[in-house]
């Protein structure tokens, strides 16, 4: 029986994340932020090969492309033209699955990205602002990827600010219900977790090695449905690794997560 390869909470959280595509089909994926996009890609190019991928630009990719510099001789494999029109089209017919990291989430799936404290025409801290967010989340599944789980960001009452729509009845657009959201998965460097608890309560679906369920529970300011004997969430193969290694050459994952820790803390 061959040794599990040595791997990176980075690289852990990057094929947490790719599960997030898994049975998605032909959706465009949109994983903003390093670990994210490493994750759409390595999701294509295993679990999901009928995902789709842009350049980030205007066109659609048969394979994606690596991140950073790729030297002059590198040639993208471009498949077909998707400019922003062909975008939106993905965006509110549902055919789209996008991955970011919000500053705060709340109980309902809430997330903000705009504003911290105080009212928001006069916050403590201003951010990117809500963006397509409020659309996107109506339209389309959206996963989240939080680099440091703490309950500053799963926060106990409702976000500051609310950027996208969440679980949350009193907040539903007009002629919307609840079936209309799809959270489909929050990975942190803690855990893995879903809204797929009683009444979308947000629920632990793994720890990652060498972490507990009481850590995480600790470490978030809502309560967070347990059922059962938490699994840990698995490791890296070496065909993921090699991937990874291929799709982000100059190792920016490295510097995503703090002191770049190893993937097992027991």
């Amino acid at each position: 029986m061959s040794e599990t390869p040595q791997y990176t909470l980075a690289e852990l959280c990057i094929t947490a994340c790719s599960e997030a595509f898994v049975g998605d089909g032909e959706v465009l994926a949109t994983g903003i932020g390093v670990i994210p996009r490493i994750a759409a890609s390595l999701a294509m190019k295993t679990s999901n090969t009928e995902l789709m991928m842009t350049d980030s630009e205007a066109w659609m990719l048969a394979e994606p492309n690596p991140l950073g510099d790729r030297g002059d001789s590198f040639v993208p494999a471009k498949e077909s033209w998707m400019g922003f029109s062909r975008i939106f089209d993905n965006v509110w017919s549902g055919r789209r699955h996008a991955m970011l990291g919000p500053t705060q989430v709340d109980r309902f799936g809430q997330s903000n990205t705009s504003a911290l404290g105080g009212t928001y025409a006069r916050p403590k801290v201003m951010m990117l602002g809500a963006r397509g967010f409020p659309g996107n989340s109506i339209s389309h599944p959206n996963s989240f990827f939080v680099p440091s789980h703490s309950n500053r960001v799963f926060v106990e009452g409702e976000c500051d600010f609310v950027s996208s729509i969440g679980y949350n009845p009193a907040r539903l657009p007009k002629g919307h219900s609840l079936d209309d959201i799809d959270i489909r998965r929050i990975v942190t460097d803690l855990c893995v977790m879903d809204f797929g608890g009683p009444d979308h309560q947000a629920r632990l679906v793994s720890v990652h090695p060498g972490i507990t369920v009481e850590q995480v529970l600790e470490n978030t300011g809502f309560e967070v449905y347990v059922e059962g004997d938490t699994p840990v969430t698995p490791a890296p193969t070496q065909e993921q690794l090699d991937i990874i290694a291929k799709m982000d050459p100059h190792n920016s994952r490295s510097k995503q997560l703090k002191d770049d820790p190893p993937g097992d803390r027991s």
